[in-house]
């Protein structure tokens, strides 16, 4: 039976053409092209030297136009209309539940890996886990520790369920529902490693954030109050008691306040402290750690 999504390259490069024209970003919609339609953007690259080749779309022309529709008249982010996410090795569900993972938050893994490279992870924790990102990951690199992931809201635990069972069905992560720490009040002490990446937008800010960010995530997940610190002073007010001797706590901020989020940390009892950019080197993490047995 012929297929009836089949087309010529030539076909689909001028049709992409069309849809830009209409507005959005070519690296968006290669984007969508590649999670929804199933052309990457290697294939993309090969249909310009040889436009002749036939090329067989997931799904119809029509339904990928719907979906770009979507996104530029309605700033639907693509992740939602998709309902995935690449992010690191794994594809993770998204849904207006929890923010989408950002590439900068990859970072932040990378810093923990780098951190506890000669140190064992009995306990690990990742407080206001959304849709679970951070958890997966944790889970993947420690598989033997124990792990622990909150948030306030049941949707987005429901999500990073899901997550966690799509992408490490083997893992040995609880999910818990409440503020910060409060739930792990039983393992206070205890955690060897403990990532957050908390509200931190100042409550001003949000109007201003881009439609795609500011009508359709949570602001839950965004607002961390007048100054944006709100969030980070919860975590780090019970950091030095949940913390076990030595255990490191890596946080991801607004772009503007390392400084303050340091000075947090010295308050909090925090040593090792330790501001560390992004990819494009603003100062976007703070680490530190309890204080160990020999130094308390």
């Amino acid at each position: 039976m012929k297929d009836a999504r089949a087309l010529t390259g030539a076909s689909l490069l001028e049709w992409r053409r069309q849809q830009l024209l209409r507005g959005g970003r070519a690296v968006d919609f290669d984007w969508l092209l590649d999670l929804s339609g199933g052309i990457s953007w290697s294939s993309l690259q090969r249909l310009r030297i040889d436009p002749g080749r036939t090329v067989h779309p997931n799904c119809s022309l029509g339904v990928l136009e719907d979906q770009w529709n979507q996104h530029i008249e309605k700033t639907i982010p693509l992740q939602h209309i998709v309902g995935l996410c690449p992010w690191r090795d794994v594809e993770l569900e998204v849904s207006p539940a929890a923010l989408i993972p950002r590439q900068e938050t990859e970072l932040l893994l990378d810093l923990a890996v780098e951190r506890m490279e000669r140190t064992p992870v009995k306990r690990w924790a990742d407080l206001g886990t959304g849709s679970g990102a951070l958890a997966v990951v944790l889970s993947r690199e420690w598989s033997e520790a124990e792990g622990h992931a909150v948030d306030s809201s049941s949707a987005a635990l429901s999500l990073a369920g899901r997550n966690l069972k799509r992408c490490v069905p083997l893992h040995h992560c609880r999910l818990h529902r409440g503020s910060w720490w409060e739930p792990l009040r039983a393992w206070w002490g205890q955690f060897d490693l403990v990532l957050s990446n908390p509200p931190y937008i100042p409550s001003g800010q949000i109007a201003g954030l881009h439609p795609v960010v500011r009508d359709h995530e949570p602001h839950l997940a965004l607002a961390g109050g007048e100054d944006g610190l709100d969030a980070i002073r919860r975590v780090l007010a019970d950091a030095a008691s949940a913390l076990s001797p030595g255990g490191q706590l890596l946080l991801e901020h607004h772009h503007d306040q390392s400084a303050a989020v340091l000075e947090l940390m010295e308050k909090a009892g925090l040593v090792q402290r330790e501001a560390v950019p992004d990819l494009q080197g603003v100062l976007r993490f703070a680490i530190g750690c309890r204080p160990g047995v020999e130094s308390a």
